[in-house]
């Protein structure tokens, strides 16, 4: 089957697609933050309306995740993964071209739309050209995108200065999209088994029937808690680090190690994976990010700060990445897409709450280092969930 799926330009081409996609997203999603200096003024926005506007996105995503996914099991992967490339590409143009906070709203929320729409559908992808002996660095290679092309907005911002102004961050990342949706439509094969007749479809059943149940229950749990605490240090880990004493620049720099150990994470864990299997390397993933979140409230050196920081990162979102590979391989191919997308969906329930429960701590006075002791508790029972996972749940027999 995988020498079927890959296609007629093999799977290092559908991998470097899939890339592309996954960099656009993590560009346009960053570019929100980079931007919102210059857009908030312009706009007219208060603390509040950015805060929604900026969520709005993360809104739109877990919507996107659940119909995506729930299309691609039903219409196939290429023409699923094509209209969600268009439409995060057409409405970051829209951001670009907003005059006022309700168009802004709408346009992050449907951007988010698109977003979601994609990463369900990459997640299978992974799974159908993959041997089970390369699943993980496969996927893991993928999304590595989303780093990247985060990394890139930021690096645009810094070296365009005053040249580049908000709406052109958002008419660049708009732009891409549309060009690599035609490369997406024409080009990336269909990966999607051919619908047997014994298969059933409907997506509750396929959630949690056939004692399905555990795995998706303990599937959403980890989804969730491993993107709280990612969301909780990726927006607040500078400001924490200045409430610690440090200056602004130090704080940068913990987020700019974090994010590069993370891209490192993912590539040397999926390798792991592919070899040992997921076991016990993401029980000892999520018990060291434990380790780190202490050390990152205790540690009183900038360079002990630094070497936590970034081993959160490989932590939190290199482990992130090996479930986007394991996640997959508990549903049968017809609803493999839909199980991807609704865990993609209860996760964005824990990034969206990440930020606000450290919002609502620091407003009730928890200083910064109780703030990162209260992430430590989420590790371990992350470690504990992917633990029972893997240890009571089975993967479902290979299609």
């Amino acid at each position: 089957m995988t020498a079927k799926a890959a296609g007629r330009l093999g799977p290092g081409f559908i991998v470097a697609i899939c890339f592309s996609i996954a960099a656009l997203e993590g560009y346009d999603i960053q570019a929100f933050g980079v931007a919102a200096p210059r857009m908030a003024p312009e706009l007219g926005l208060g603390p509040s309306q950015l805060g929604l506007a900026g969520s709005a996105a993360m809104l739109g995503l877990a919507l996107g995740a659940l119909t995506g996914g729930w299309a691609a099991d039903r219409f196939g992967r290429r023409p699923v993964l094509t209209v969600s490339v268009a439409l995060f590409g057409i409405f970051s143009v829209v951001t670009a071209m907003s005059q006022s906070y309700e168009m802004l709203v709408l346009a992050r929320l449907a951007t988010g739309l698109g977003f979601g729409g994609a990463m369900p559908n990459m997640m299978a992808i992974a799974t159908e050209i993959s041997p089970p002996n390369r699943r993980a660095i496969t996927t893991t290679s993928m999304f590595c995108g989303l780093p990247a092309g985060g990394s890139a907005v930021a690096l645009l911002a810094q070296f365009g200065g005053e040249a580049v102004d908000w709406r052109a961050i958002f008419l660049i990342g708009g732009a891409l999209p549309l060009l690599l949706a035609p490369v997406v439509f024409f080009f990336l094969p269909e990966t999607r088994p051919a619908p047997a007749q014994h298969v059933d479809r409907r997506v509750i059943n396929g959630l949690f029937g056939e004692k399905r149940a555990l795995a998706t229950s303990l599937i959403w749990l980890v989804f969730a808690l491993d993107l709280l605490v990612t969301y909780l240090l990726l927006n607040w880990l500078p400001t924490l680090m200045v409430a610690k004493g440090f200056t602004p620049q130090d704080g940068a720099q913990a987020s700019f190690w974090m994010n590069i150990c993370s891209v490192v994470g993912a590539l040397i864990l999926g390798w792991i994976a592919d070899r040992t299997g997921y076991r016990g390397l993401l029980t000892a993933v999520f018990a060291g990010l434990a380790v780190a979140l202490y050390g990152l409230s205790q540690f009183a050196g900038i360079g002990a700060l630094y070497a936590a920081a970034g081993a959160a990162g490989f932590a939190v979102v290199g482990g992130l990445y090996i479930l986007y590979a394991l996640a997959p391989t508990y549903y049968p191919q017809g609803v493999r897409a839909a199980g991807s997308g609704a865990a993609i969906a209860f996760g964005r329930m824990g990034s969206i709450a990440g930020p606000l429960i450290a919002g609502e701590l620091r407003a009730v006075g928890f200083g910064p280092d109780q703030v990162l002791l209260t992430l430590v508790p989420a590790a371990v029972v992350t470690a504990l969930g992917v633990f029972a996972l893997t240890t009571f749940c089975k993967p479902y027999a290979p299609d």
